[in-house]
């Protein structure tokens, strides 16, 4: 987002916040987890990430433990939303989406001060979405999907770093009522073969996505610009598909041969300098 505020010069009146406060874990926690190192909050953390993902969460542990051990320096950070500096002037509204299931529509009073006050809304932090939130701003809805749409829909990287991909998409999509299945406003593909872990390949993707954005609002500010509507869709692979054991373990396997592989070659002598 800082990268399309200072490139396109786009302002962001407002701000959605999906409230956490009748979610099952803490923010806080979850914040505290991510940022720091491993510690009792770490321990709590798990243990309701398991009663969600199941064998995910022991992916989702060895990245952490990698990175306390110097394996990865793909390390997240967590922030709140009031610390952003580029929402300084935008008005923050936290709100409880209406869920149906694995969809969530948007309160009618918060669709229509989208629809008076946007052009084009951005999608993060919430899972689906679907309903008048769609068609309420000019330009629709845009989100960010790690993958060519065309290839990959649902799960995407996980699946893609398990097929041995060496190239993956990342697609910015105007959403419809359909899973990743919206125009195609913007995309970009990048080379994937030299990443060792899952999180390499999430790390790339993200500094494509830095720089999507403000692509597809360069687009979308086009009058000659007509966005892509895919010919043909990727396979669904479903995001619960990763809880399932063999899912998992296949990736934790992967993974730790990348993190192997990745201590051999730097402490293997450098040749050239003798």
């Amino acid at each position: 987002m800082v990268t399309a505020v200072q490139e396109t010069g786009i302002e962001i009146p407002m701000v959605v916040v999906n409230d956490t406060s009748s979610k099952s874990y803490d923010p806080d926690l979850v914040a505290d987890s991510v940022n720091n190192p491993i510690s009792l909050s770490t321990l709590r953390l798990f243990r309701d990430v398991f009663e969600r993902e199941r064998w995910w969460s022991c992916v989702i542990a060895e990245r952490k433990l990698a990175e306390q051990l110097g394996l990865s320096d793909t390390a997240e950070q967590r922030i709140p939303v009031e610390d952003v500096p580029v929402f300084d002037d935008s008005d923050i509204r936290y709100v409880e989406p209406i869920q149906d299931g694995a969809w969530s529509r948007f309160p009618p009073d918060i669709v229509n001060e989208v629809g008076d006050r946007t052009d084009v809304v951005v999608r993060y932090g919430f899972d689906l979405i679907e309903g008048d939130i769609l068609n309420a701003p000019r330009d629709g809805v845009l989100s960010f999907h790690p993958a060519d749409i065309r290839q990959y829909r649902g799960l995407g990287p996980p699946q893609a770093y398990l097929d041995g991909q060496t190239r993956v998409g990342i697609t910015l999509q105007r959403l419809s009522s359909d899973i990743d299945a919206g125009e195609i406003i913007a995309i970009e593909h990048r080379d994937v073969d030299d990443c060792l872990t899952l999180w390499d390949v999430y790390d790339r993707l993200r500094d494509v996505q830095r720089r999507l954005l403000a692509a597809g609002i360069t687009n979308l500010r086009d009058p000659n610009f007509e966005p892509t509507s895919p010919d043909t869709l990727g396979p669904y692979y479903s995001v619960t598909d990763r809880r399932e054991p063999v899912f998992a373990l296949q990736i934790l396997g992967k993974n730790v041969s990348g993190y192997l592989t990745r201590v051999r070659s730097q402490s293997r002598p450098d040749m050239t300098s003798r």
